[in-house]
């Protein structure tokens, strides 16, 4: 691949993934981003989702619970608490969270703030988009 850029995802457990590629997309806070060789070095913060990672065309699908993202003109660096190849996302745990999360929304649980039932259905959703875009695409198993 003559025009790439080096890819590491990374979670606080260990390295996802690392390697050459063609493009990253990633769900930023202000919107997704595509990311190509020589972009603008740019920091910002993750939103819970998918990060697709194109190799000689095909994408590679990840899943990160929201994070940091560091481009410089050749290097992509994403950091992040959790993260996970799409395959390995367990649909039953998501819809498990997601249903708890309804649950705390809807009761007004005391035990769980509101943000926090919102953030936990915020990245219970996002595994499933990743899940169900996997499923769609065939991709997440390199």
């Amino acid at each position: 691949m003559a025009n790439t850029l080096h890819v590491d995802i990374v979670s606080s457990e260990k390295e996802i993934f690392s390697g050459e590629c063609e493009a990253v997309f990633v769900s930023a806070l202000m919107g997704e981003l595509g990311i190509y060789p020589r972009h603008t070095p740019l920091l910002t913060s993750l939103k819970p989702g998918e990060v697709r990672v194109l190799i000689d065309g095909k994408e590679e699908q990840f899943y990160v619970s929201g994070g940091t993202l560091e481009v410089q003109p050749h290097i992509v660096t994403i950091l992040a608490d959790t993260a996970m190849r799409a395959g390995d996302v367990d649909e039953a745990a998501a819809l498990a969270a997601k249903a708890d999360a309804e649950r705390a929304i809807s009761d007004g649980d005391a035990t769980v703030g509101l943000a926090e039932a919102q953030a936990k259905m915020a990245e219970a959703m996002a595994q499933l988009r990743s899940i169900e875009r996997m499923r769609k695409t065939g991709g997440g198993s390199h």
